[in-house]
């Protein structure tokens, strides 16, 4: 009786061991399958992810094969390149100065002065050649002017009556009434008489050119820029400067230059000069270039000659841009151009699309760019963008932004 109540609980004790087995196994293949299908869900979305944002399952996986083998060229950095080609720059020059009269005419007295009545112009106005500026009181020669005039009527009188004894004279000397010295002599009180008159007219003439020296005149037409005389004042021969003119209004930049800018310059070459505050520029010539070169500043004057406007006043300050003359140049954008210690460069793809320094030298500042006087010829293809970043010996993917234009 022990020994079937003992095997029959072995018996259920196996029984029960099985089915434990058994919950073991199902639960082992239901973790394997949760594990392939979060597998599978895996490699799902990572192969959309492929096909959506970086192309097609099998060219990543080429892609992926290549980087695996080393990399290639599609895995070089992109950069914009450009061939600049060579056009036409003009050499400008820099500079600054002082606004002047071009020709500057102090007016003073001419005659013997006296007192001022009226002036008749102001700064700023134009005169013509000739014009009474200024009037001076003219009373004193106006009397002497009559008096003269009276002096000559009493030496016609005495002219006349001189011709008329002579003409009697010469109608008794052939009755023999008088003789011929008689009549030589009523002849040379005649001629003393018509030159008695003629000195009175010089005499006249003379006080009315002196009464016309007493205004002052403009000596030629122009802009009047100073006054220093008011009615009132008595003027003569020390009074100075009482005016100031521009000569037909003409006016000149006096632009300080480096002695080897000046060797770059010849008369007539264009410039234009902006007026400190001015919101134009005016356009002019170099009329005059400085024979002498100060020993101090190691500079000379460069005359910009400029025609009149009222927005360029004698005695400011204005800048210029002189155009030199020309050069064939390649000219490339700022963003192009670096700069260290060593000077100016620029980067250029070579044909195995490997970067290459290449040091340039560079001239004027364009509203085109920076011209590039040596270094390249213009055929080559130049980083146009992020050449920092870049390493000489470094393989890119160059892509041309096309030729600039010259």
């Amino acid at each position: 009786m022990n020994y079937e109540s003992s095997f029959g609980g072995d018996s259920i004790t196996a029984r029960s061991e099985d089915v434990h087995d058994v919950d073991t196994v199902q639960t082992a293949k239901s973790r394997r399958n949760r594990i392939i299908a979060l597998v599978v869900v895996i490699a799902l979305l990572i192969a959309g992810g492929i096909y959506f944002f970086g192309g097609k399952a099998e060219t990543a996986a080429g892609e992926g094969a290549s980087a695996g083998a080393g990399g290639s060229d599609s895995q070089a950095p992109a950069v914009t390149v450009i061939v600049p080609g060579s056009g036409n720059v003009e050499r400008v020059i820099n500079a600054t100065g002082t606004l002047a009269a071009r020709r500057e005419m102090p007016v003073g007295i001419a005659g013997e002065g006296g007192q001022v009545i009226r002036v008749l112009v102001q700064p700023g106005d134009w005169v013509k050649t000739g014009q009474v500026l200024a009037i001076i009181d003219q009373d004193v020669q106006t009397q002497q002017a009559r008096s003269l005039a009276a002096q000559i009527q009493v030496a016609q009188a005495d002219s006349v009556l001189a011709q008329n004894e002579l003409d009697r004279a010469l109608q008794l000397v052939d009755r023999g009434f008088i003789s011929k010295a008689d009549v030589d002599r009523r002849r040379a009180t005649r001629d003393s008489a018509v030159a008695r008159v003629e000195v009175a007219r010089a005499q006249l003439r003379e006080a009315q050119e002196r009464t016309g020296r007493l205004n002052i005149r403009a000596p030629e037409a122009g802009l009047v820029l100073e006054r220093n005389v008011e009615p009132g004042q008595v003027v003569g021969g020390g009074s100075g400067v009482l005016f100031r003119l521009a000569a037909r209004g003409e006016m000149e930049l006096r632009a300080q230059m480096s002695e080897a800018d000046l060797a770059l310059l010849n008369v007539g070459v264009r410039a234009e000069v902006r007026p400190v505050g001015a919101g134009k520029s005016y356009e002019g010539q170099v009329w005059q270039l400085a024979p002498i070169i100060d020993a101090t500043s190691r500079q000379g004057i460069a005359r910009i000659s400029l025609a009149y406007d009222k927005g360029l006043r004698p005695g400011g300050f204005a800048s210029a841009a002189v155009i030199s003359g020309s050069t064939q140049s390649p000219v490339l954008p700022e963003s192009a151009v670096l700069s260290d210690d060593k000077g100016s460069y620029v980067y250029i793809v070579g044909k195995d699309n490997k970067v290459e320094r290449r040091d340039v030298q560079t001239g004027a500042v364009t509203p085109r760019g920076i011209a590039i006087v040596g270094g390249i010829n213009g055929q080559e293809r130049v980083v146009l963008y992020a050449g920092g970043f870049l390493n000489p010996g470094e393989t890119v993917r160059p892509q041309v932004q096309g030729r600039a234009r010259s």
